[in-house]
């Protein structure tokens, strides 16, 4: 059973908050608030968690490539800080396992849903930075974006693993690429879609996800790696 335990989430951060209910109402989702009328949740520190992270991303960017012109940092900043990257920080952070959601929500997979990680550190950046400053708030935001940002810098972020594929597989002429559904499992409420994507009748990535689309974007992005020696 899930335990929404301040102290223990602080732990785990490693981050201890002064006004604790900062960082409860930043892991609350909307869902729990709506089961559990009068309790705060996260959206509002979303929308001031974005600015947070633009503004250091921004300088931090403007700081360290200065051979870059402005269009350049401009589309550094946007993969740095779109939805999938926060996702990506977020799973590192475990932020999946300590929202505060109504059960609903939860068994529909709420808890792997990319939207709801991205948005929540969102929030808790916010906290943090209400809490903490912007000093300590630009300090955890480089620390944990820290491979992000490397990635963005040397243009390794896809957004589109299935048009990068195709890309790739097409350099050098016409290649016939096909995805199957090999299965899926799970009540209808949290299906869990299994695929794979095939050069020919050769399958060169599966993948998993809680869509069928999330699943091919995953079977693409194996794909990508085992082409590249890649062992993730």
């Amino acid at each position: 059973m899930y335990e929404f335990n301040i102290e223990k989430i602080e732990s785990k951060l490693n981050i201890y908050f002064d006004n604790k209910k900062l960082l409860e109402t930043a892991l609350t989702h909307s869902s729990y608030a709506n089961q559990y009328k009068g309790i705060d949740y996260n959206e509002r520190l979303e929308f001031l968690g974005d600015s947070v992270l633009q503004i250091c991303i921004s300088e931090y960017l403007f700081n360290n490539c200065k051979d870059k012109s402005e269009g350049e940092l401009t589309k550094m900043r946007a993969l740095i800080v779109c939805e999938n990257s926060l996702y990506e920080v977020a799973k590192i952070l475990g932020l999946g396992d300590l929202i505060r959601m109504s059960k609903g929500e939860e068994l529909t997979g709420g808890r792997e849903r990319i939207s709801i990680q991205a948005d929540c550190l969102e929030a808790l950046l916010a906290a943090i930075y209400l809490d903490k400053g912007l000093e300590y708030a630009r300090g955890f935001i480089i620390e944990n974006f820290e491979h992000v940002i490397a990635d963005a810098i040397n243009d390794k972020i896809v957004l589109d693993f299935k048009t990068k594929l195709q890309e790739k597989l097409q350099e050098n002429g016409e290649v016939n690429i096909n995805y199957e559904l090999i299965k899926y499992e799970g009540p209808p409420h949290r299906r869990k879609f299994y695929t794979k994507v095939l050069i020919g009748d050769k399958t060169i990535g599966e993948g998993e996800g809680f869509s069928k689309k999330e699943a091919e974007q995953q079977s693409a992005k194996k794909a990508l790696n085992f082409l590249e020696g890649k062992d993730e």
